[in-house]
């Protein structure tokens, strides 16, 4: 069953008493789905495919950005404005030529998800937001496929194991959604480099004894890792059995996420303004995010709107922005408290949705 090379490559797996050669057949008839190729998806993806996990499916719809290599590992600056899954896919195989790889540039959906799942023997969640994490959820409740769990925020991280012999899941221990917009992602608060690649590999781990056959799953167990004090913590949680799952819904709605709204514009939207209108364009991001990047215009920090809401008194057309629209968002409804008449916007996606649009312009910056 193996090769020659292949003997060679999972040499000192088949020296391990749990794992062997019956555990490296396993690793190599398993498929395995791993939801995003960023910061967690890295370390997952590269430690699953040096296992030798047999087929390993990249779901990202994202591309790759000069702020995600200071944790995307997989990534280097000649990569900046491609496809990650795409790009992730090629640095993996020349890790491991011995297994397949296949790449989803879209987004994980409600439309595409069960049809997904079904494919894959196991499903790993990298993603960063709400709405993803119960859709991944409900989704591998639906298809009867474990879901390994992991999230980052600053200094700290989670892994756990949901739907595991029908066991615990992500509802069970977060049965409803936090406020929209009332927990940043990485990219408005940061995330200590290092910390995506630990809980990543732990979730690795997790997907190899799930495989193997080997080792206690943390299910119904939650692992919280501190890396500015090493303490790590694993919490039991029991499974809520008047939870019922039949269906995929809308999540952008169930987390109070909006599409679209009247005050944002898209970035298609904004070339336009910017080709034949007069814009007062306004960056409300820290100092430091507008020094490495920015599109213009003047720089006051969603901290010092309050005071400067005089600015915009006298201006109109204006058109705010951040990182990925949070921000400008918030500021956007600062302004119109005191000037409700004004024609203001904020940038829907922020710069990160502007950098896609845009990509092409970004490949070598």
């Amino acid at each position: 069953m193996f090769s020659k090379e292949e003997k060679s490559h999972y040499e000192r797996h088949f020296l391990l008493d749990l794992i062997g050669i019956e555990g490296q057949k396993k690793l190599k008839k398993s498929k395995v789905l791993i939801i995003g190729a960023g910061g967690l998806g890295c370390p997952i993806l590269q430690y699953l495919s040096a296992a030798g996990v047999g087929t390993i499916g990249i779901i990202d719809n994202d591309i790759i950005d000069k702020s995600n290599l200071q944790r995307q590992v997989l990534f280097t600056v000649n990569d900046i404005g491609k496809p990650k899954a795409t790009i992730a896919a090629e640095r993996l195989a020349a890790l491991n030529p011995h297994i397949t790889f296949e790449t989803y540039i879209e987004y994980l959906s409600s439309e595409n998800a069960l049809d997904l799942f079904k494919k894959y023997d196991i499903i790993v969640d990298g993603s960063d937001n709400f709405q993803t994490r119960y859709l991944a959820n409900d989704a591998a409740v639906l298809s009867q496929k474990p879901l390994v769990f992991g999230a980052i925020f600053k200094f700290e991280g989670q892994v756990t194991v949901f739907n595991f012999k029908n066991g615990p899941t992500y509802r069970c221990l977060y049965p409803t959604p936090p406020d929209a917009d009332s927990i940043p992602n990485c990219s408005e608060i940061g995330v200590l480099g290092v910390l995506p690649g630990i809980i990543g590999s732990l979730q690795a781990n997790e997907v190899i004894k799930i495989i193997c056959e080997v080792g206690k799953i943390l299910q119904g167990r939650l692992l919280t890792f501190n890396a500015l004090n090493l303490q790590q913590h694993i919490f039991k949680f029991n499974k809520n059995e008047s939870i019922r799952i039949t269906r995929l819904i809308d999540y952008d709605l169930f987390c109070g996420i909006e599409r679209k709204n009247s005050l944002e514009i898209t970035s298609s939207e904004l070339t336009k303004l910017l080709k034949y209108n007069d814009v007062t364009l306004v960056d409300v991001r820290k100092l430091l995010e507008r020094e490495q990047f920015n599109i213009g215009g003047t720089h006051i920090p969603l901290h010092e709107i309050h005071k400067k809401t005089n600015y915009f008194k006298n201006l109109d057309n204006i058109v705010l922005y951040c990182k990925v629209g949070q921000r400008s968002l918030a500021a956007a409804k600062i302004i119109l408290e005191k000037f409700p008449n004004k024609n203001i916007k904020s940038l829907q996606g922020g710069l990160a949705s502007w950098k896609k649009s845009h990509h092409h312009e970004f490949k070598k910056n």
